[in-house]
């Protein structure tokens, strides 16, 4: 019979930069990678879990999700460099190879030799190009509708901001037209009515500070690039149990490209979520936590068993 471990009640550290409210029983840690202070939401007990949020996301992202999964989990939400609250850097390598490396740095610094990786959208991709890279430190992989090279949705933006004028129009107009942020998360959802006035601020918050459009207008122009090497990288997480979870609903990376994904990985399963959108772990936390904690004990019981005993 499995242990549930309770979470664990912490205490912020009184000492830390607090820029956004963490969830109850979650603390706020910061730590440096490569010269950069990144920003993580850390809660509860047990095997380690880390949650990785996807473009112009951070860790708020997890904040509904967070304290159902550290009932079970020591979970670790960082702020990837160059968004959230994490340190920014003008001189930051935007390929996805170099943010796997940085995600590398993450987990040395935290002391996580093995884990479940979750990766949302980009953050999807990001878990993919690490764990192709150190495929003995993934117990399982989530990707939830994970950026990758067969979805069509959003193809004729990237193009335009890989135009040179475009890509530095873009975020200065960006800053300016913030009262357009509502429309683009609503985009997110499947349902706008779960929308609170809450996740409409805290999204807001992080991208009025300087580099954080820029970061994500480089990752834009190394797209291409970037997603012949997420496929390419394919093959070397083949042994890894891989959960595929889309909304039925996600108009940002295309439903139909999931098929396409499963079949290149031959260890993995797909989880179709009916009524949500891109981001299932806001819109149905409840469903989405108990999707994720069933496929993580129906494929490797045995590991998580003694990790929690």
């Amino acid at each position: 019979m499995r242990k549930v471990v309770s979470p664990v009640k912490i205490v912020l550290d009184n000492n830390a930069s607090l820029t956004e409210s963490p969830p109850v029983g979650c603390r706020e840690e910061w730590i440096r990678v490569d010269g950069l202070k990144i920003r993580c939401w850390r809660a509860g007990a047990g095997p380690q879990l880390v949650l990785l949020h996807g473009l112009l996301g951070y860790s708020f992202s997890w904040r509904c999700a967070i304290p159902i999964l550290a009932a079970q989990f020591e979970v670790f939400a960082p702020d990837l460099p160059g968004a959230g609250f994490s340190e920014l850097s003008c001189h930051l390598d935007c390929r996805l190879s170099a943010a796997a490396e940085r995600l590398r740095g993450f987990l040395d610094a935290s002391g996580i030799e093995s884990c479940a990786l979750v990766g949302s959208s980009y953050g999807g991709a990001t878990a993919v190009m690490f764990a192709a890279t150190a495929p003995s430190r993934i117990r399982h992989l989530a990707l939830v509708s994970p950026a990758n090279p067969w979805s069509r949705i959003g193809r004729i933006r990237l193009a335009l901001l890989r135009h040179r004028m475009i890509a530095s129009l873009f975020p200065p107009i960006a800053r300016g037209m913030r009262f357009l942020n509502p429309y683009f998360v609503r985009r997110m959802y499947g349902d706008a009515s779960r929308i609170s006035s809450e996740t409409l601020r805290g999204y807001a918050r992080p991208l009025a500070r300087p580099g954080i459009f820029e970061h994500a207008v480089k990752i834009a122009g190394a797209w291409r690039a970037d997603m012949r090497e997420f496929q390419a990288a394919l093959p070397r997480i083949r042994s890894i149990p891989t959960l595929l979870i889309w909304g039925s609903e996600d108009r940002v990376v295309d439903l139909a490209s999931a098929a396409l994904l499963e079949q290149s990985l031959p260890n993995s399963q797909l989880r179709v979520m009916d009524g949500v959108g891109h981001l299932p772990y806001e819109e149905s936390p409840g469903e989405f936590c108990q999707v994720l904690t069933q496929f993580f004990y129906a494929t490797a019981p045995d590991t998580l068993q003694r990790e929690v005993t």
